[in-house]
């Protein structure tokens, strides 16, 4: 799984683009969140959380029954409990999970939407690209150097161990949340569409998801409230940005405890459904900002 890497990625983020035309068809009326914020914290938003002087906080504190809420949290600590408990995780020459691990794994991990005998019932075995939460978790602890490879196997780390007791185990969804927003590359989740948008922007689609999420709101809504769009976005042919906003986004925070989903049937439509998120309790215990509004008449949403 590739690392987002340093390199500047343009957005459209100068002011004239709330009046350029083609963005505000793309709004089709709806005023994105951000708009609220002056230009400082806007700014500021773009930074990934840098305790104590950042203005995105994550909550390190994480009590049992939090940590059960969150399926990548929750799910994490089974993987590396087993990995603690005999000479690590049995890896392939390709550098995935051995079949034998992948088959413990189905057994162990539970996951918000996913109906493990539909996703399998056209697999005579399971590889573990097939199972997209472990997939998901191994990479994910890797890269936070809780799990490391060595002779064939996933071991545990030193840090892997500690957070398997208080008080690191309280700030484990901090330490994944951190790693998977603003240090992975998430574009496997929507297929490589538009080159990591809307990820790199993590932090102010976060603080609009904030604002904005309280309720209910479509996939398509939240998409055009809490990202700021790029001429790929704007231009493209079918609404591609929502497709993206909910692989990199919405989804991963579903995963962490942080929204809730629903679907609803289109009338017509046997194959297709509208998505529907809002935030759990979760969100605003776990994601603060000391961030500034912008002086306005009242609230936009």
């Amino acid at each position: 799984m590739p690392h987002l890497g340093d390199h500047t990625h343009k957005s459209v983020v100068a002011p004239a683009i709330l009046q350029n035309p083609s963005f505000k068809r793309w709004l089709g009326g709806i005023e994105p969140a951000w708009a609220l914020l002056d230009q400082a914290n806007f700014e500021a938003l773009r930074h990934p959380p840098l305790p104590p002087a950042g203005v995105i906080r994550l909550a390190p504190d994480f009590s049992p029954d939090e940590i059960g809420r969150s399926a990548v949290t929750r799910n994490a600590l089974i993987l590396l409990h087993t990995a603690a408990a005999g000479p690590g995780l049995k890896m392939t020459a390709t550098g995935n999970l051995s079949r034998s691990v992948v088959a413990e794994m189905c057994d162990l991990f539970t996951w918000p939407g996913f109906d493990k005998t539909q996703a399998f019932r056209l697999h005579k075995v399971v590889n573990e690209p097939d199972f997209l939460p472990l997939f998901f978790v191994r990479h994910l602890v890797e890269v936070s150097s809780l799990l490391r490879r060595r002779k064939g196997y996933l071991k545990i780390t030193s840090a892997g161990r500690k957070v398997l007791e208080d008080p690191a185990r309280q700030a484990l969804q901090a330490l994944l949340f951190h790693i998977a927003l603003w240090h992975l590359d998430l574009g496997y989740l929507g297929r490589g569409l538009h080159d990591g948008w809307p990820q790199r922007d993590a932090g102010i689609v976060l603080w609009s998801l904030s604002v904005a999420a309280n309720d209910w709101q479509s996939s398509t809504r939240l998409t055009r409230m809490c990202t700021v769009p790029i001429s790929g976005i704007l231009d493209a042919p079918w609404d591609s940005g929502t497709t993206a906003m909910e692989a990199r986004i919405l989804r991963p925070l579903w995963w962490f405890g942080l929204l809730e989903y629903r679907q609803e049937d289109i009338p017509g439509r046997t194959s297709e459904a509208s998505h529907f998120y809002r935030k759990t309790p979760l969100f605003d215990r776990f994601l603060s900002f000391g961030v500034k509004l912008e002086a306005v008449a009242g609230s936009r949403h």
